[in-house]
């Protein structure tokens, strides 16, 4: 089995002697959707946060496709490959849209006609986007915002995309057209790592779930060993 990401026996925490993850083992497979679950506060955050680099881990290590990147700075680990969308907003409010989608390429290092190809496909896939393209990001409602985030996806073209809870606070249709996107993603070579809280969701759109609490991995499997009775056994696993 071909693993594109491996962390293996992570502890870290934000404070010298608190460690909010304790030894976690996680791995994604190539062309896959790979989910976690768990109450708020569980470390699922932390986790990829970790993982993106923004937290040393104390223990264990992270290696995609075998190469050790633990540690390794965010901007290093775009241009291997990963991309990460947060809960919260990674906009700039004050530039364009079109500055929003411009801005990753930047960081990765795209040449002048690898930009405009990508723009071209972004344009082609939300239209929307194209006609407002000078406004503002600020100035779009939190569905359209959220929108711009995974068409900036789609400028990066990452191997690897790790997802924080995509649609709190959006309106049920956003919400589909989020999930259509996150299938989509794989068509265009890319992996995903989601966390959701919609539980549901989340199991019928990966291939692989991980079960967090306090800190540590209590449960994990096909997502078609948790399609049956999901409710009762997520509380179990989480101790409710």
């Amino acid at each position: 089995m071909e693993y594109l990401l491996e962390a293996e026996h992570i502890t870290a925490g934000y404070i010298e002697d608190v460690d909010v993850l304790q030894e976690v083992s996680v791995r994604v497979i190539q062309g896959s959707i790979t989910g976690m679950i768990g109450l708020n506060g569980a470390g699922k955050s932390t986790f990829v946060k970790t993982v993106f680099g923004f937290l040393k881990p104390k223990k264990g290590r992270i290696l995609l496709e075998k190469d050790d990147i633990t540690g390794i700075e965010p901007h290093i680990l775009i241009r291997k490959g990963l991309w990460y969308l947060p809960q919260e907003s990674s906009l700039f409010p004050h530039l364009t849209i079109e500055d929003n989608l411009l801005i990753p390429t930047r960081v990765i290092g795209l040449s002048s006609y690898e930009i405009r190809d990508r723009l071209e496909h972004v344009y082609t896939r939300f239209p929307e986007l194209k006609a407002n393209r000078k406004r503002h990001a600020g100035d779009l409602s939190g569905g359209q915002q959220k929108i711009l985030e995974f068409a900036k996806v789609l400028m990066v073209k990452p191997r690897l995309l790790f997802i924080d809870e995509p649609t709190v606070g959006i309106s049920p249709k956003i919400a589909a057209e989020i999930y259509t996107m996150i299938q989509q993603f794989l068509g265009e070579g890319t992996s995903v790592f989601l966390i959701d809280h919609n539980l549901r969701k989340l199991v019928d759109l990966t291939d692989y779930v991980y079960v967090m609490s306090l800190g540590r991995i209590v449960a994990e499997g096909p997502s078609s060993q948790f399609q049956d009775s999901l409710k009762e056994q997520v509380q179990r696993w989480l101790g409710l």
